[in-house]
């Protein structure tokens, strides 16, 4: 069980750095081979931050453990609402922008319904994955023509001059050793989890849910606490809401996209339920916030007592 736990710590660590090294480094090559700065921060570094999920679901799904990587899509969805979001408003209330409310959170609610929909038969396959692929296409082609017209800047400037400053040598370097760190420890990450699901006899989607949902879910946490430390809170809420959409359009359909994979029905009753409801009340939060102008310490402690509570749940329900 030892080695089980230091594989899932190991496993962690290294994904959550490789992610950032590989982003780096296709984003890097890209920009020397052409391709605009909007583009690239539209695909390459905006789908970054759902790199670990991505890999790991892919792994977990040719694993035969189709049901961690569904686990993973909807526990990291809810971890960034209820945790993340929760967590940076009660170190400093976030500011609330018209944007959010007319298209950015709008368009987050009409995506889970599409991933709920596609999950209501209790199977992932190929034709889901085209329908949730093709989304993505949909949702990035809005997000070049709201970008485009706004002007408004996706990359952070820290990171935007890492990539301009990054020679032709070094990015491929990078790309290459992270592709392979990330696939070596979504490996290591999805043996040991699914080791500690069997001694615990716990399913694979709970440990999706949680320990591998809150693993790949450490770089939107500690983005957004950063974030929010130094008074960009814009970039947190665009952190949460970016990741959720790459998480339901590009991470839940690699089951599918691999094999037909049969859903567990409480991912779908409680765990899609869930991410839903939360995502709703972000809603209302935000309708309620509005007038005050801000994401206040009240709804962070609401959203991060969400967050143990469903933890608890499924605590409860693991081991009744």
């Amino acid at each position: 069980m030892l080695t089980a736990y230091a594989a899932v710590i190991a496993g962690l660590i290294i994904l959550v750095w490789s992610a950032d090294k590989f982003v780096i480094g296709a984003a890097a090559s890209a920009r020397r081979l052409g391709m605009s700065p909007l583009v690239v921060g539209l695909t390459i570094v905006a789908m970054g931050t759902s790199a670990p999920e991505m890999f790991v679901s892919a792994v977990a799904s040719l694993d035969g453990a189709g049901n961690l990587a569904i686990g993973n899509a909807l526990g990291s969805n809810i971890t960034n609402i209820a945790l993340v979001l929760g967590i940076t408003a009660l170190i400093s209330p976030i500011p609330l922008q018209k944007k959010l409310l007319k298209k950015e959170l709008p368009l987050l609610i009409l995506i889970s319904i599409i991933g709920g929909l596609t999950l209501a038969d209790l199977e992932l396959n190929m034709t889901d994955a085209i329908i949730l692929f093709g989304s993505m296409a949909v949702a990035l082609y809005l997000m070049f023509l709201d970008t485009s017209e706004s002007g408004e800047a996706i990359v952070d400037e820290d990171e935007a001059a890492e990539i301009e400053n990054t020679p032709m040598r070094i990015a491929l370097f990078w790309l290459v050793a992270g592709l392979v760190a990330l696939m070596f420890s979504s490996k290591l990450l999805v043996w040991g989890a699914t080791e500690i699901a069997r001694a615990y006899g716990v399913s694979d989607l709970i440990i999706g849910l949680t320990i591998v949902a809150i693993g790949t879910s450490l770089p939107e946490l500690a983005a957004s606490v950063a974030s929010a430390l130094k008074g960009h809170h814009d970039i947190a809420i665009g952190n949460v809401i970016g990741s959720n959409i790459f998480n339901l359009l590009t991470v839940m359909p690699i089951p599918g996209l691999l094999a037909v994979t049969v859903v567990d029905p409480l991912a779908l009753y409680r765990d899609y339920a869930v991410m839903m409801a939360l995502t709703l009340a972000l809603l209302v939060l935000f309708l309620i916030s509005y007038r005050k102008g801000y994401l206040g310490r009240f709804a962070g402690l609401f959203l991060t007592t969400s967050y143990a509570g469903y933890l608890a749940s499924l605590f409860f329900m693991a081991n009744s």
